[in-house]
């Protein structure tokens, strides 16, 4: 389905729709505006732990998708 199709499924949707309960959370789902929000903060704790992250991935020390599934699969079959 195009982009537009869907925009004119959901704005034919939502003229339907009388819960206010729904129609709130379709407001706050389409509402949000990642430029308009504010930067979770983070510790020096947490900040430390994304540079140690970034600098393992940067040396190759990181699992595929694929590897951590198989991982995951034997831990839960032991």
């Amino acid at each position: 389905m195009s982009a537009t199709g869907l925009k004119e499924r959901l704005i034919d949707r939502i003229k339907e729709i009388d819960d206010e309960d729904i129609l709130a959370e379709a407001y706050r789902l389409l509402g949000t505006d990642p430029d308009l929000e504010e930067p979770y903060p983070l510790n020096a704790e947490q900040k430390a732990a994304i540079e140690g992250a970034r600098a393992q991935i940067k040396s190759g020390n990181y699992l595929t998708d694929n590897q951590a599934d198989k991982e995951i699969d034997e831990w839960l079959n032991k």
